[in-house]
């Protein structure tokens, strides 16, 4: 039996009724653009984040270069960021005209290290950008702290870690904002593109929100330049039935975890590990093997779905060759780029899928060993 990477389908299967009913209601309702679904949206997942404002827009990209902006990050400043990331991070960074500088990752968590941060902070440093991948939080509370004593923004990436916690507290606890993106693949996923800006601050709250609508505040008055971002009726309603399974979706992707780690914990490949300061919500189940490229050839031969996420840090990419970086800069970056590779972890996965799956690993890993 084929088992994908992820299955859209099957979760969306599950909920057909409810999603057909909240559609039909937007539908009869007339009111497409920032209406109620919308409102409700961002009062339901700021409190799940640890945030009290949530400001809702059209993508997770959109997400991080709003809050940019509404926390004063621009033109001529520097943004303290990781290299191994999803493209968006520096690409919303470079959108608000502010330059990306990179620092290397840890080795074991793939997150922003923090160690290396202050050597890389200059009088044009204005911003941090840590990104919590895979579902793990960034050390977030260290990074904090660093960005106070320079006196320094904090904007996280939150795109693949709604839900997840450092120390007990949630991604939206921390800092001057985080973002969330709703793409369909991620732990809540719309149908369709979606994300959201939270804040504990009233005032970057109404800047995101004046921001995502042309940059007005009233019919017709504009206040600044902004954009074109905001989020539609029809995802919001969706989202808001999907909410209601994302506490039971991320405790199925940590026992998902927990059958490999059980299964695979004695083969000669690196498993992801969880810091016991974090609630890791496993949007990827992230290993790492020297012979990655052969590995996920021979998954696919046993027809297991597998992805690298990501196959060249974003320091080496031709896009970004202007920042002057060149291969070793970022080692451990680097090194995670040549040997990570994900494994199935959706929540609808049965333990006979996941028992095969970690039998498939375990064949293709021997042979490789």
């Amino acid at each position: 039996m084929a088992i994908p990477l992820v299955n859209l389908k099957a979760q969306n299967l599950a909920l057909k009724d409810e999603i057909a009913a909240a559609v039909l209601g937007v539908l009869d309702s007339g009111q497409f653009i920032l209406g109620p679904n919308v409102s409700a949206l961002e009062e339901e997942v700021a409190p799940i984040c640890q945030a009290e404002f949530g400001v809702t827009v059209n993508s997770g990209t959109d997400a991080i270069v709003i809050a940019f902006a509404a926390c004063g990050i621009g033109s001529g400043d520097e943004v303290i960021t990781t290299p191994f990331t999803f493209v968006a991070t520096t690409e919303a960074i470079m959108i608000v005209g502010a330059k990306p500088v990179y620092v290397d990752i840890e080795a074991d968590t793939f997150n922003l290290d923090p160690n290396k941060i202050e050597e890389k902070i200059t009088d044009k440093t204005k911003a941090i950008l840590p990104v919590h991948l895979y579902g793990q939080c960034a050390d977030i509370e260290r990074i904090e702290s660093i960005a106070r004593k320079h006196g320094l923004k904090l904007v996280s990436d939150g795109a693949q870690a709604i839900g997840a916690k450092h120390k007990g507290k949630g991604i939206g606890a921390y800092g001057d904002a985080a973002t969330l993106s709703f793409y369909p693949t991620k732990n809540l996923g719309g149908c369709g593109d979606g994300g959201m800006v939270l804040t504990d601050s009233e005032e970057t709250a109404k800047i995101a929100k004046s921001l995502r609508s042309h940059g007005t505040d009233s019919t017709y008055s504009y206040e600044r330049v902004g954009y074109c971002s905001r989020m539609d009726e029809l995802q919001a309603a969706v989202l808001r039935v999907k909410l209601a399974k994302i506490s039971e979706w991320n405790e199925s992707r940590r026992s998902n975890a927990a059958v490999y780690v059980q299964h695979l914990s004695d083969l000669p490949l690196k498993l992801p590990i969880s810091r016991p300061e974090n609630y890791h919500v496993y949007h990827q189940f992230t290993v790492r093997f020297e012979r990655r490229d052969e590995l996920k050839a021979k998954l696919a031969e046993r027809e297991i779905g597998s992805a690298i996420f990501y196959p060249s840090p974003l320091h080496l990419q031709r896009a970004y060759a202007n920042l002057g970086y060149k291969p070793g800069d970022l080692p451990d970056a680097e090194k995670a780029s040549a040997e990570v590779l994900s494994l199935p972890i959706f929540p609808e996965l049965t333990h006979k899928e996941l028992i095969q799956v970690a039998a498939a690993v375990r064949e293709a890993v021997m042979e490789l060993a």
